[in-house]
């Protein structure tokens, strides 16, 4: 399931590439000084989705409720796209998000008056119907309090609309940027809650494939939100290692994923030491302007603890990330082995009560103004990265390459690559929502 048995290489979009940082650049807008408590105080709305500004003069307020009229004038044209089946039961209220293949409305139930999403796939295209039917299977499977919840489907030849449970809470690195404080027993919260979703979909046989801050929701903005996996468009059902498509977001990708190499669900163990990395510094730990050297530095395992805030990080911490972003995928920590290493055990209650929130900012922020200043079109193709990868596998492991974009998760997301699965389809009727059998990925 997922993205077949193809492989291929990701699209080589500098949005994936910067899509940690992107929306720095309105953050350092509003907070240019970091000594004036005034601007420390502004409320950011959704600063990973705000990189680009219409009006530069414009406060934040202004910016945002300009946003939301803009949105506010665009549900009429939605609704026409809105099955009447849809629209009898859901009241559409706002488009909150987009993707390649999707499109993602917030609704409230007309009998209820509750909030839900509504996310409307569009399935005609293989693209979308391989996305579509991912997700599906794993939705319509789990159940789990830091997984995004299914609350009914309805499908048609065209479309598949998904009711989902409401996120209003952000994105993972909002809530670091937002906060103003921000130390290591912070970071094991939200890491405990990764951990959950983890163990929980690893013991079903679901590996992700894209997990990543962006598909990271807190459920509402109380500090005791509960933390959600989402998009699961690149997600498979499989035994262990007998995963061998190349997909998913670059700079969370597993080397032996990149190796071409066949893979298990170890791929999302170290995706997972990616986002810790992230979340105690604000840097990624592999980066470069050029694919095929990013790709070198992830297949090597090369990165380090150099720079702010490393410094101030504790040792089991650090020893924490390198047990993840270990090459050999059979010696990486499991889901269920992380759970109990002692930095998480302990809520880093040995470590350092340092708020990183000042570096991590900082970090965030120059590497935004960085990649604002040297980031071409989001057109660039990979076909040269590409072809230099293929010199650090094996003669006889080079694919033929054949290159989608897809991005599964409504909202906007880095451009992912998934292989189109051919077979036939059959027509869709509106039904409830109801457990699937294991499927092989």
């Amino acid at each position: 399931m997922g993205c077949g048995n193809s492989k291929v290489l990701p699209e080589a979009s500098k949005k994936s590439y910067v899509s940690v940082v992107q929306s720095l650049v309105a953050f350092s807008k509003g907070h240019e000084d970091d000594d004036e408590p005034k601007k420390q105080k502004k409320k950011q709305k959704n600063p990973w989705f705000s990189a680009s500004v219409d009006n530069p003069h414009l406060g934040p307020s202004s910016k945002q409720q300009i946003k939301q009229r803009q949105e506010w004038n665009k549900v009429p044209r939605y609704k026409d796209k809105f099955e009447p089946r849809v629209t009898a039961r859901y009241d559409i209220k706002a488009l909150i998000g987009r993707g390649s293949f999707s499109r993602v409305v917030r609704v409230e139930h007309r009998a209820t008056r509750q909030p839900f999403a509504i996310k409307m796939m569009e399935v005609e295209a293989p693209e979308g119907r391989e996305v579509c039917d991912s997700e599906l299977a794993v939705l319509q499977r789990v159940s789990h309090a830091n997984v995004i919840q299914l609350v009914e489907v309805f499908q048609f030849p065209q479309r598949v609309y998904m009711v989902l449970e409401l996120a209003t809470g952000g994105e993972l690195l909002d809530r670091v940027v937002s906060r103003g404080h921000f130390t290591e027993r912070d970071a094991t919260q939200a890491i405990q809650m990764i951990l959950a979703a983890l163990v929980y979909l690893h013991s079903l046989g679901i590996t992700h494939r894209d997990l990543k801050p962006e598909n990271l929701l807190y459920y509402h903005p109380g500090a005791d939100s509960r933390l959600l996996v989402t998009d699961f468009g690149l997600s498979a059902f499989a035994k262990s290692w007998s995963l061998r498509t190349t997909c998913g977001t670059p700079e969370y990708m597993a080397p032996e994923m990149l190796l071409r190499r066949p893979y298990s669900c170890a791929v999302d163990m170290w995706a997972l030491g990616v986002i810790a990395y992230i979340l105690l510094s604000g840097t990624v730990p592999f980066e470069d302007d050029s694919r095929t050297r990013l790709y070198r530095s992830i297949v090597r395992g090369k990165y380090s603890f150099r720079g702010n805030p490393w410094p101030s990080v504790s040792n089991l911490a650090k020893d924490f990330i390198l047990r993840l972003l270990v090459l050999d995928p059979a010696t990486r920590l499991t889901a269920e082995k992380a759970v109990r290493h002692p930095w998480v055990v302990t809520m880093a209650a040995n470590s350092s009560m340092t708020n990183l929130h000042r570096s991590i900012s900082q970090n965030l922020r120059q590497r935004a103004s960085r990649s604002s200043s040297r980031c071409p079109s989001s057109s660039t193709t990979s076909s040269t990265d590409a072809s230099s990868l293929g010199r650090l596998m094996p003669p006889e492991t080079k694919p033929k390459q054949q290159q989608q974009q897809g991005r599964a998760a409504g909202l906007i997301q880095p451009q992912r690559a998934i292989q189109p699965r051919a077979r036939g389809h059959k027509e869709h009727q509106h039904h409830p929502t109801k457990a699937l059998d294991s499927r092989e990925g």
